[in-house]
């Protein structure tokens, strides 16, 4: 089958040890057919991923953010992008989340749209934002959080990082109460990741297929590492882990590459794009 798409997770699978793209990444990426359309998805905030766009010169391609709550698209002519979705976490379980960690060390950031809040400078923001290079705006949450009740809005995503006993209670507790409306994932043992139950990075990807492209799960390469990886890789025609994936991961995917760290997604992506021998 003639690939026609690419889909590809960030952190673990696309970056190199620096947490960077690589120049291999880079230069490969930049030699495919530009009507390619070459998608991000993460659980990154949308400042997060345009400056790895611009490096590997698909700033008008979209973005899967949020692990598929926010989904942007780019129109010629238009200095800001186009919202094809959001679904979000609602008031009430984010004030949930922030209650019970009171008392606690976890810190809790709360994203929406191109927003993150943070509630101090600690060592966790000053760690995402190293990361990410992107910075938080340093603020109260409480206020944030009532302003969200009466809009009848919410987060994106929340994400709470600390000690990881403490965030093994929280994840329990997210599990017990609210397991039919939220998704509380680790990304490490002191990291979880808090979504929307409805979405994934593969309901956000048919869903941009479908309406801007014309093109079916079946003709997309994705990649991917880790658990909000999963449907993702088997939805669509060609499901890529990296060598470093989780082995949950790896046991879904219908190929294997090198390690992130080791230009995987590039070597993949000469393979099933560019014909380079490997």
């Amino acid at each position: 089958m003639k690939f026609k798409a690419i889909c590809t997770d960030i952190d673990g699978t696309l970056l190199n040890s620096e947490r960077q793209l690589s120049q291999r990444t880079i230069d490969t990426f930049r030699k495919l057919d530009k009507n390619v359309p070459v998608i991000l998805a993460s659980s990154r905030m949308p400042s997060a991923m345009r400056h790895l766009q611009q490096e590997l010169d698909i700033l008008h391609h979209p973005l899967i953010c949020f692990n598929g709550g926010y989904v942007l698209y780019f129109e010629d002519g238009k200095t800001a992008p186009t919202q094809l979705d959001s679904v979000q976490i609602s008031a009430p379980i984010c004030q949930a989340i922030h209650d019970f960690t009171q008392n606690t060390d976890i810190h809790v950031s709360l994203y929406a749209q191109d927003n993150w809040y943070a509630p101090q400078r600690d060592y966790w923001a000053e760690r995402e934002e190293k990361v990410t290079k992107v910075s938080p705006q340093i603020a109260d949450l409480a206020p944030i959080l009532t302003r969200w009740h009466e809009q009848a809005c919410g987060a994106h995503k929340v994400m709470c990082m600390g000690p990881a006993d403490e965030i093994d209670a929280l994840q329990q507790e997210l599990n017990s109460n609210y397991a039919e409306l939220v998704h509380a994932y680790r990304s490490k043992d002191t990291y979880l990741e808090i979504a929307p139950r409805a979405i994934s990075k593969a309901t956000a990807l048919e869903l941009l297929l479908q309406n801007r492209y014309g093109i079916a799960l079946e003709e997309v390469v994705a990649f991917g590492d880790n658990y909000n990886d999963i449907d993702m890789l088997q939805a669509v025609g060609k499901g890529i882990a990296v060598a470093n994936a989780r082995e949950e991961v790896k046991a879904v995917a219908d190929e294997m590459t090198l390690k992130s760290i080791e230009d995987g997604v590039a070597v993949a992506v000469e393979k099933h794009f560019l014909s380079v021998e490997v």
